[in-house]
């Protein structure tokens, strides 16, 4: 492929860094890299920096003509006039603003308001309730700073030399909370409100749009402007009308393309743009596969030895319900829950009943999310499973009964960063690419799907509300 015309596309995730290097023409895998990021929920962001210049050793951005970034939302990067970081970057799942996000919905005058004016009513992972509590813990760092970004917009900008003009996407641009979908435009009355005082922000390019070249790593390759990680994985799975993306990392999410924005005042569905001029109204949880590995944990297992448990159980466990919420929770919005185990007896205390339960109450929670979609008439005609959790063979089989509708598993793939190659090849050619879909199988919906789904829901369901 010495002859062919490259794209690269990046994705700074919480975990680590991932490069893919694509054919313009074919959309097809070249090259790629990866460099692991420290864990928790505030890093430096100049760890995101070294890590993309780490994957990218060995000349994986060789002859690369564009590049775009995807990164983690919602990371609050607060930067001086220099344009150094003034404290570590607060992740999307850190929960320490939980009050402060209380705070803001009842200063612009409730839920209601939040989701009509802005399309997103402020829980703790959205970057204006980290300004606030930025503002309000740490004056004398905020008292520093001058601009705020976003992960990806940070890495655009030093790519781009770290001078001038930071430049974002709407689909990213939507996830801070002063950024409207009702009006495409920055609300700078509520970033003033969060933060004390204006702070400067990122241009918000246009779909497609060229957003200049990048000088460091991929020396004089076009930069795209890059997006947020969940609008990277809806372009790069190609997502249609009707599918909805259930996404199982660490943190799970639940996401579809839509022509309209979408305002729950539930603060369930966040009204997010995406990153091809639509909208992409999505629902997160904190716990996903995490849930997974620490059922696995506990029995003393492998996860594929939890996947041959959990079959070999019973639908609904005999009466054994998981609340997988270990870390807190974005959905509900449950900052300081914990996970639970209930209905609990002699009888149904068996390693497959506890694996089947784990299983069963990780989708239970994604399924929750896809509720939240259908209650904001986004249609649902299949989901599209992905993610490092959708390769367990119990999910897989499960997929389709607790959530009711034909469920697609993609073949495994760097989605997100396939999805930042595609915005790179729309901005170097001016049109979206049209590479294949991704390969993919669909299981089966087991008999009396409809019955045996209901009776596991609802004994989740009422676990959940019961331990609100």
């Amino acid at each position: 492929m010495t002859d062919a015309r490259l794209v690269a596309g990046v994705d700074s995730s919480t975990q680590a860094t991932k490069i893919v290097v694509v054919d313009l023409e074919s959309g097809a895998t070249v090259r790629e890299g990866r460099c692991a990021h420290p864990p928790g929920t505030e890093i430096d962001p100049r760890e995101w920096w070294t890590a993309l210049g780490k994957a990218a050793e060995g000349g994986v951005l060789d002859g690369v003509q564009a590049i775009s970034v995807a990164g983690q939302q919602h990371g609050m990067v607060l930067l001086d006039e220099a344009g150094d970081p003034v404290r570590d970057a607060l992740l999307w799942n850190d929960t320490r603003s939980a009050d402060a996000a209380a705070d803001l919905i009842d200063e612009l005058g409730g839920p209601q308001r939040w989701a009509s004016e802005v399309g997103t009513v402020p829980v703790a992972s959205i970057t204006a309730t980290k300004l606030r509590w930025t503002a309000r813990a740490e004056p004398e760092v905020a008292d520093r700073a001058r601009r705020v970004m976003l992960p990806h917009d940070w890495l655009t900008w030093l790519l781009a030399g770290g001078r001038g003009e930071a430049v974002t996407d709407r689909g990213e641009a939507s996830g801070t909370g002063y950024w409207s979908t009702v009006t495409g435009e920055y609300r700078p009355d509520l970033l003033r409100m969060a933060f004390g005082r204006d702070l400067e922000v990122p241009r918000v390019c246009a779909p497609g749009e060229r957003a200049g070249a990048a000088t460091e790593l991929a020396g004089g390759a076009l930069l795209a402007a890059g997006t947020g990680d969940n609008m990277g994985a809806a372009l790069g799975a190609g997502a249609e009308p009707g599918d909805v993306l259930v996404s199982i990392g660490t943190s799970g999410t639940v996401f579809a393309a839509h022509d309209q924005p979408v305002a729950d005042p539930s603060g369930v569905v966040a009204g997010f743009a995406d990153a091809s001029g639509g909208y992409l109204p999505l629902v997160a949880t904190l716990n996903a596969a995490r849930v997974l590995r620490a059922g696995a944990d506990l029995l003393g297992v492998d996860l594929a030895e939890l996947d041959r448990l959990a079959l070999r159980a019973a639908p609904g466990a005999a009466g054994l319900v998981l609340l997988p919420y270990l870390e807190g929770e974005r959905t509900p919005n449950r900052p300081t829950a914990r996970g639970q185990i209930s209905g609990l007896t002699g009888a149904n205390a068996t390693p497959t009943n506890l694996a089947r339960a784990v299983v069963e109450g990780m989708l239970c929670g994604l399924a929750d999310g896809l509720d939240g979609l259908v209650a904001q008439g986004v249609p649902v005609h299949r989901v599209l499973l992905l993610g490092g959790g959708s390769r367990s063979a119990a999910v897989q089989e499960l997929a389709p009964l607790i959530f009711g509708v034909p469920v697609t598993v993609l073949a495994p793939a760097e989605y997100v960063a396939v999805g930042a190659a595609r915005q790179a090849a729309w901005a170097l050619t001016g049109e979206p690419p049209t590479w294949p879909r991704p390969e993919e199988s669909s299981p089966s919906l087991p008999e009396d799907a409809a019955n045996t789904a209901d009776t596991i829901r609802s004994a989740y369901t009422a676990a959940r509300d019961t331990s609100a």
